[in-house]
C-alpha cells in the first residue's frame, strides 16, 4: 500500500510538471518600463493612480496577493481605485532598477508595490517589505492594507 502512494505521488508530480505547474502570473517576456508607460496613460485617461506590482512566478506571497486581486474584499477595491501593472523581478535578476527607482527595496521581499499618480509622480511604496508575507495577512490583511494605501494614493 505505501508504495502504491508513493508511486501516485511520484506521478501526480511528473503530471504538474508536464503540464507546466502553476499558470504565470507576472509576464517574464515583458518590457516592463513599456508595460508601466501604456499603463500611466491608461491612468490618465482614467484619472486613477497606478499600483506597480513588483514579484516573481515561483513566489508564493505574490500568488496570493495576486488571487485578491482577483477575488474576496480585495478585487472591487483594487478595480475601482487603480490601474495595475506586474513587474516580473525573476530571481532578483529583472527589473531591479525599475523597483529601486520607485524606492522600493526588493531585499526586504516580494510582492511589493509602488503607488504612482496618472503623471508617474511615486505616491507610496513599500520600503519595509509590507507584503512579504501577504499569505500570513489573509484576505482581511491585505484588504486593510490597500484601503489605506487607496486613501493615500488620492
Amino acid at each position: 500500500m505505501r508504495y502504491l502512494l508513493a508511486s501516485l505521488a511520484l506521478a501526480a508530480s511528473f503530471v504538474a510538471q508536464a503540464a507546466g505547474g502553476p499558470p504565470p502570473i507576472y509576464d517574464e517576456g515583458v518590457d516592463a518600463k513599456a508595460a508601466i508607460k501604456a499603463t500611466l496613460a491608461e491612468a490618465e485617461q482614467a484619472k486613477l493612480p497606478v499600483l506597480v506590482v513588483f514579484g516573481a512566478n515561483w513566489c508564493g506571497d505574490c500568488r496570493m496577493l495576486d488571487t485578491t486581486f482577483k477575488h474576496g474584499p480585495s478585487a472591487p477595491l483594487i478595480a475601482q481605485h487603480f490601474k495595475v501593472v506586474k513587474v516580473d523581478v525573476g530571481r532578483f535578476d529583472r527589473n531591479v532598477d525599475i523597483a529601486e527607482g520607485y524606492r522600493v527595496p526588493l531585499k526586504k521581499g516580494i510582492p511589493a508595490v509602488a503607488v504612482l499618480s496618472p503623471q508617474g509622480k511615486l505616491l507610496y511604496a513599500t520600503e519595509g517589505g509590507e507584503l512579504a508575507d501577504a499569505r500570513k495577512m489573509g484576505d482581511q490583511g491585505v484588504y486593510d492594507f490597500f484601503t489605506r494605501i487607496a486613501t493615500t494614493a488620492k
